[in-house]
């Protein structure tokens, strides 16, 4: 999961998607060929600008090595980017390597959107469970480009500041990081606030696990009410005591990127973000920042907490050039010399002997990420599969109920039983 926060329309997604068949006398997609005779391949991708001008110098070491291979790459803000993807397959005008992330993967793949790529890139120094996140039904239909954690972001100066100590995270409870979080915003005198609300889906799952629950249980959430207004109670007692901003300025926060968070703009100790998001932080806030386990459950014996791909490399079932855009995806997962530019942007890299040659390059953020993943590696969960179909909205309808407890409008026993309601039907396939 990338760290944008405007969610693509899973009602679009699916009515684009469910178009391709109609689309498909139209043509193939894909890039074609080039006036001077040369191969075209179209690769989308979304981000920053500074991941635009690194991801254009990575395809001109990859045309250097392959001259008669030509790549254009079609880049968007992460706002847009699923949007313009899906009407692009819906017009059977796929790009021929297609960026994406875990909770679109099904949808795409169901579909007969991508094509399968066992055997046709080196997988060989991937973990084999991180591979395993982007099979469905058997088929490899996605290449990770690097993994990360959902964790406890902490600016350690901050809290000196506040009067507070850094929690020993290894036992910790939720109980005692409400605590500490109203603790800050006390003894800081109003000028920093304790903590940032979330309702990313991926919290949610942790918290789940520490309960013995999954997120997801085939087509259906596996959740029980009874865990997510416990997990409401969290976010209501940080702001009752103060620990986190009031509902209305928690929404606004909300709504907004890693940059200006709490902890990107110094006004908050804690935040919970996508591991790989620390150097963004980081460089921000221009403060030292840390890693944290997340809180655990009273008497819960897992941490819950999982590793994930940061997103994936697929290629389009459609194009008219499958063994090009195979090696393409091959360069940009195996290649050394493409790691050393991409280096953390798409997470630590997925190929075990692509980060063991980035390792000594990795900006000082960077490290203390693959350091935290290195101490709590024996401590995570598989990571979990594709989600169902639909799970592209669960963040909109998470944070919309989320959002109506928080300010009061509903109660968190009518909320919970909607959100499940609607969960459920959105995931239903």
């Amino acid at each position: 999961m990338s760290s944008g926060k405007k969610m693509w329309s899973a009602a679009l997604l699916a009515t684009a998607v469910l178009a391709v068949t109609a689309a498909c006398g139209s043509g193939s997609g894909g890039g074609g060929e080039t006036a001077d005779g040369k191969i075209k391949l179209r690769f989308s991708y979304w981000g920053s600008d500074a991941r635009q001008k690194m991801t254009e110098e990575v395809i001109k070491k990859f045309e250097a090595k392959n001259p008669t291979i030509d790549v254009e790459g079609e880049f968007s803000d992460f706002d847009s980017y699923y949007e313009t993807l899906s009407t692009k397959v819906a017009g059977g005008d796929a790009p021929d390597v297609i960026t994406i992330e875990i909770r679109g993967l099904r949808e795409y793949a169901d579909r007969g959107t991508l094509a399968d790529l066992n055997g046709k890139v080196n997988t060989a120094d991937i973990d084999a469970k991180v591979l395993t996140t982007g099979a469905v039904d058997g088929k490899q239909f996605a290449i990770p480009t690097g993994v990360n954690a959902f964790s406890l972001v902490v600016n350690p100066g901050l809290l000196e500041q506040s009067g507070a100590k850094l929690p020993d995270d290894t036992k910790w409870t939720w109980e005692e990081y409400v605590d500490l979080a109203s603790k800050i915003s006390s003894g800081s005198g109003g000028k920093v606030t304790g903590t940032q609300l979330s309702w990313n889906p991926a919290y949610l799952q942790i918290f789940a696990a520490q309960r013995g629950e999954p997120f997801y249980q085939g087509n259906k959430l596996g959740l029980t009410p009874d865990t997510i207004k416990a997990w409401w109670a969290i976010m209501q007692n940080l702001i009752k005591t103060k620990g986190a901003p009031d509902a209305a300025k928690s929404a606004e926060i909300g709504a907004t990127s890693v940059d200006q968070s709490l902890l990107a703009t110094n006004t908050g100790a804690f935040g919970m973000w996508w591991s790989n998001q620390l150097g963004a932080v980081t460089k921000a806030s221009g403060q030292n920042m840390d890693l944290l386990r997340m809180p655990k459950a009273q008497g819960a014996t897992s941490g819950g907490m999982f590793l994930q791909p940061a997103m994936f490399y697929t290629a389009s079932a459609k194009s008219a050039h499958a063994a090009e855009a195979a090696k393409f995806i091959d360069f940009m997962i195996n290649d050394p010399e493409a790691g050393a530019i991409i280096l953390s942007d798409r997470g630590l890299p997925a190929s075990s002997k692509v980060l063991a040659a980035v390792r000594d390059k990795l900006p000082e953020a960077d490290v203390k990420t693959l350091d935290f993943l290195d101490k709590v590696k024996s401590e995570l969960a598989d990571p979990p599969a594709a989600p169902p179909k639909g799970a592209s909205a669960m963040e909109d309808i998470l944070t919309r109920y989320s959002e109506e407890v928080m300010f009061g409008r509903m109660t968190p026993d009518d909320a919970a039983q909607k959100f499940i309601t609607e969960a459920n039907a959105s995931i239903a396939g």
